[in-house]
């Protein structure tokens, strides 16, 4: 078979063998949010390009290097989201949610578009998991969406995840860090890269974010932001840590940490693991109270994070952790010829109807070949119809596990077998899943899927 073209280099496509373990997984990042009271959002795959430049900020690399825009018919400048946040401020400035009560809690999932170069973890088209509280400057916020995050972590066993922290202040006290910041960076521009001496004028924390090895290596001795903090940012950063420790959440102040986007203050944190190479940083955020004042004029507080869909599931699969199986057909109905696959088709349409995943043959195959095809679908029963099934209106139900075959009234069949298989649902779910998420000495922590079934109740 010649193949006209292949996905584009950065994309992935996310086939059924796994696109069932990406939704369990969504199904529980859903979960922990709802649990904490955040409602989802979805706003569009495109924006105007100002709204990224004004938000995430001119001298990011996201804008200066990994944003895909393009001009549409209308000689609109347009761009692929980079990122969650920008949108969801726009959408609730645009919608006036600011009249609603305060805080706002939103969460995302989404796919977002950089132009990097592709790697494990790293894709140009990824998709992510965020969190956004508008509305509210204290502390607990800050605190409350680390809290999620670590929950989340903690539902999957990921244990070998480290929560790094640092406070970058507001515009005020960052005045005199950027005095002295950019005094240590002249001192040494003659080895800064060309996109750093850019920086270097308009925003030198942006230097301290540059992916250089050399940039990075001379940024290492330069002051930190912590040293210039301001009292209110002072007492802020020491409550957010206050918190941390009420709820026994471990981290680690890192002083260097300033996150990619221009529109942060104050708290900025990363849950970052070395269980996946270089791309450590799984799920990174903070607060960002300049933001909606700057898209609007009016000063409103904000703070969230961004979670890696791929990355996350990177992180799984480095654990070890087996996600559920995918869902087995309950029964799959046998047409002992194409003569009776349309009775065959009706049975497994009303099967359908009453919620039973029922499946028959669309190949016009023998018995035999269709019985292959069930085991190899791991269906739980099978029935063959034909002409003794239709003449004594009996259909005997084969268990395929045990051999064990149950006699049906034909003509209420789907009553009474949608009854029974209430009990092969439960069975068909929980299959493969005892024991996902045991410790190696066998003993079981936290599982999301079981979770899950009980109403996300522990």
């Amino acid at each position: 078979m010649t193949l006209l073209t292949k996905a584009p280099r950065g994309t992935a496509d996310v086939l059924p063998d796994e696109s069932y373990k990406r939704k369990f997984v969504e199904d529980v990042l859903i979960d922990c949010a709802e649990d904490a009271d955040f409602k989802e959002i979805r706003t569009p795959v495109f924006e105007h390009t100002e709204l990224f430049k004004r938000s995430v900020g001119e001298t990011t690399d996201v804008v200066q290097k990994e944003m895909y825009t393009f001009e549409d018919n209308g000689r609109r400048s347009i761009t692929l989201r980079p990122e969650g946040t920008a949108g969801c401020a726009r959408a609730f400035l645009e919608h006036g949610l600011f009249n609603e009560p305060l805080p706002q809690k939103y969460f995302y999932l989404t796919s977002c578009y950089r132009y990097e170069k592709p790697q494990a973890g790293r894709l140009r088209e990824f998709h992510q998991f965020g969190v956004e509280t508008l509305g509210s400057d204290s502390p607990a916020a800050d605190a409350e969406i680390i809290a999620l995050a670590r929950h989340i972590f903690d539902m999957f066993e990921i244990d070998d995840i480290s929560l790094e922290i640092n406070s970058i202040g507001c515009p005020e006290c960052r005045k005199k860090y950027h005095a002295e910041l950019k005094k240590y960076f002249e001192e040494r521009k003659d080895r800064l890269c060309e996109t750093c001496l850019t920086r270097l004028e308009k925003n030198p924390m942006r230097i301290l974010d540059c992916k250089s090895p050399v940039c990075q290596e001379i940024a290492k001795g330069a002051p930190v932001m912590l040293d210039f903090l301001c009292e209110d940012c002072k007492a802020h950063f020491e409550k957010v840590k206050k918190y941390l420790n009420a709820m026994q959440i471990d981290y680690t102040v890192n002083p260097r940490i300033v996150r990619g986007l221009d529109y942060y203050t104050n708290t900025v944190f990363e849950f970052v693991s070395t269980g996946i190479g270089a791309q450590g940083t799984v799920c990174g955020g903070g607060r960002y109270n300049g933001l909606i004042k700057e898209l609007s004029g009016d000063s409103i507080p904000a703070c969230g994070f961004g979670m890696g869909i791929e990355r996350l599931m990177l992180l799984i699969k480095a654990k070890g952790k087996e996600l559920p199986p995918d869902k087995k057909p309950i029964i799959y109905i046998i047409p002992a010829s194409e003569d009776y696959s349309f009775e065959a088709m009706r049975i497994v349409n009303e099967l359908r109807e009453a919620g039973v995943y029922a499946i028959t043959d669309l190949g016009s195959r023998s018995i035999k070949a269709q019985m292959k095809y069930a085991n190899k679908r791991n269906a739980v029963y099978t029935a063959v119809l034909g002409g003794d099934e239709i003449g004594s209106r009996t259909l005997s139900v084969k268990k395929m596990e045990s051999g064990e075959k149950i006699d049906f009234e034909l003509d209420t069949f789907v009553d009474d077998f949608a009854e029974l298989a209430v009990d092969a649902l439960f069975e068909n779910v929980l299959g493969g899943a005892d024991g996902l998420f045991d410790d190696d000495d066998g003993s079981s922590g936290a599982n999301p899927f079981l979770s899950l079934l009980n109403g996300g109740k522990k």
